[in-house]
């Protein structure tokens, strides 16, 4: 150990003392009560040496270190006193019970609000729909203040702390949360930190020529220095524009700009991007939300000569910001977006980074598992990439507001005998619906010529094949197609983790060609499925006689919203502990849920012709000899096989 290391904690310790004056100064400013003060105090001094040690490593060589550590201090402590007391209550029920996002309980629907419901003020009156659907976790789309246009779906933000006005306002926005907080429903936002729109207070102040604002982002005035970093760098939206650099015509100069032009990559090196990106964090937090997604994590930290994705320094933001957290809002949990390499994905997943992770990897197996109608390289995955470090938990889903990337470790391809570029190019024809006998209808995303990379739009519905189906008026197809939505929702909802559904899937939505009519989103097909929600569909649910596609929906909904509902009866569900079981067919898979003495087994077939499972092995697996399947009731003894119907998913109980 260095002696440098072996300094932090002296220099830590002796630099809070330094500034507890300051500290003590701004408690009698606002009047902080002493129970206020105390509980900020305590976790400080809890947190502090953590948080130091981050912000050193990062900033510690600058001139200014010590002025954005005093300012980052007091900008927590005020913000803590700024706290609503019904959020500080929810504070301590979960400091005190912190595995509370860990339980079987947790159930997530994400949305566009303008798309859901319109506004927010509407979206307040939705929530009993929430929860006869059974949700306790709602994500909702950007909906802060964007450019106007094209604005990535509302992740081109020009103003954290105003919601977009056709939406609403703020304190509608805090309305909304108090009541989702009371339905027992948790609050999910975007937290976009990686990059502002062009258009954000910061950006126009660096336009209008203000060095300081300028060196918020990364500015060039010639191409020397963008040409020596675009040698290590890849390009996320080929199809849109080459390169991670756009020139400026005001400013005469290039801006970093990874994912598209009019976002502006902020510069992390500066202290003071660390600090302006803090406030807007913890103003979130005292809006009422209880998680914050963190967007486009692997690009935060740029250096000369590296890919600029996934460096350590990434993770070193991350924590500091998860330090201040703990002290300022330590109700609020951040969840990582990486959708990148699998061994990537997981260094973001910790207690003291992200507690929540979205699992990509998941995902795309369990559709790669449908096109091969093998599920060889989902358990090859499953069988070392499912468990997180303690106190951590996945987000597993199966279609969300963006693209289907097939992003699993050749590795674990190759080990099951499978080329993993081979096997993406089948993936993606596949889901076009070009390889022969498709039952998909998904449509290409970014798809770039040169390199044979492709990612997938479309809805869950459409990729599973109901477009198909209804289009060719084939009611066996239609048959087919809904039992593989069934399977899909019946694997996530039980293999460990909080499920969460694009708002929609629990109709099975089609994809929606019209988004071509809106010039905003025509060039971008992600569009495709995020259609609107249609309210009639809910009259379907009471009709004694209904069109047959509201047939269809209806049997897709109450599927889903009693696989939920079943999930809520079994603690063996809660948790990750997930034992892979052996069962010797590759078309099957299987796995035992165990938790509080609780187990519960699920097997599931991807194939649509029925499968045999060994009697004897869930047996020895499920310890007993009769079980009882808890989606059909019917009962099963192991002293014979077990035949799955196509596409049947099962929890087994015994009994």
């Amino acid at each position: 150990m260095s002696n440098s290391h072996l300094q932090i904690p002296f220099e830590a310790e002796l630099t809070l003392k330094r500034l507890q004056p300051r500290l003590d100064q701004l408690w009698v400013e606002t009047g902080a009560d002493p129970d206020c003060i105390s509980e900020f105090q305590q976790r400080l001094q809890e947190y502090w040496l953590r948080l130091f040690a981050h912000l050193f490593e990062l900033y510690g060589t600058r001139y200014d270190f010590f002025f954005h550590l005093e300012q980052i201090l007091l900008a927590a402590a005020r913000s803590w006193v700024e706290r609503p007391e019904d959020l500080k209550k929810s504070d301590q029920h979960r400091i005190y019970q912190d595995d509370w996002f860990r339980s079987e309980q947790m159930v997530g629907g994400a949305l566009y609000v303008d798309l859901f419901s319109e506004n927010l003020g509407k979206l307040r009156e939705t929530i009993s729909y929430f929860k006869d659907l059974g949700l306790s976790y709602l994500h909702l789309m950007p909906l802060f203040a964007v450019r106007p246009g094209d604005n990535d779906g509302g992740y081109a933000i020009s103003n954290y702390r105003s919601v977009d006005p056709r939406l609403g306002t703020i304190d509608d926005l805090k309305l909304l949360a108090s009541d989702l907080r009371e339905a027992g429903i948790s609050l999910v936002l975007d937290f976009v930190f990686n990059h502002t729109s062009d258009d954000h207070f910061w950006a126009q102040k660096a336009q209008a020529g203000e060095r300081e604002y300028q060196q918020f982002y990364y500015i060039f005035p010639d191409r020397t220095v963008p040409n020596q970093y675009e040698r290590t760098l890849r390009e996320i939206f080929p199809t849109v524009r080459r390169g991670n650099f756009t020139w400026h015509d005001g400013m005469q100069q290039w801006v970093w700009t990874t994912f598209n032009s009019y976002q502006w990559d902020l510069n992390y090196s500066n202290p003071a991007v660390f600090r302006a990106m803090m406030e807007e964090m913890l103003f979130l937090a005292n809006t009422g939300v209880d998680i914050l997604r963190l967007d486009a994590v692997a690009f935060i930290w740029k250096q000369m000569g590296t890919s600029c994705e996934n460096l350590p320094q990434a993770h070193t933001v991350i924590r500091a910001y998860n330090a201040i957290a703990r002290i300022a809002a330590p109700g609020m949990l951040f969840k990582s977006e990486a959708i990148v390499h699998p061994d990537d994905v997981v260094r973001y997943i910790d207690t003291k980074e992200c507690q929540i992770s979205y699992n990509p990897t998941l995902m795309a197996l369990l559709w790669e598992s449908l096109a091969t109608r093998e599920v060889k390289l989902l358990t090859q995955s499953l069988s070392h990439r499912q468990i997180l470090p303690p106190g951590t938990i996945w987000t597993n889903y199966l279609r969300c507001h963006d693209d289907i990337g097939w992003t699993f470790d050749d590795e674990d391809a190759s080990a099951v005998g499978i080329n993993g570029f081979d096997h993406r190019q089948f993936l993606n024809h596949f889901y076009t619906g070009q390889f022969p006998g498709s039952f998909a209808r998904g449509v290409p995303f970014q798809h770039n010529p040169e390199t044979g990379d492709m990612r997938i739009s479309g809805t869950l519905a459409s990729l599973a094949g109901l477009e198909q189906a209804i289009d060719e008026g084939d009611e066996e197809l239609k048959e087919l197609a809904i039992r593989r939505i069934i399977l899909l929702h019946g694997i996530i909802l039980s293999i460990g983790g909080i499920p969460l559904f694009y708002l929609g899937e629990e109709w099975g939505m089609l994809n929606d060609y019209d988004f071509v009519k809106d010039p905003a989103k025509a060039g971008d097909t992600r569009w495709i499925h995020r259609p609107k929600m249609r309210w009639d569909y809910l009259n379907e649910l009471e009709a004694s006689s209904v069109p047959e596609e509201g047939s269809i929906r209806k049997r897709i909904f109450t599927s889903v919203q009693r696989l939920i509902a079943l999930r809520k009866k079994y603690d063996s569900i809660a948790g990750l502990a997930m034992e892979l079981i052996p069962l010797r067919n590759p078309h099957v898979l299987g796995f035992l849920r165990t938790h509080s003495g609780g187990r519960l087994m699920v097997l599931g077939n991807f194939t649509e012709h029925p499968q045999s499972v060994s009697g004897n092995i869930l047996r020895t697996a499920g310890l007993g000899r009769f079980f009882q399947d808890q989606i059909t009731g019917r009962e099963y003894q192991t002293s014979e096989d077990i035949e799955l119907e196509p596409y049947q998913v099962v929890w087994l109980v015994r009994v």
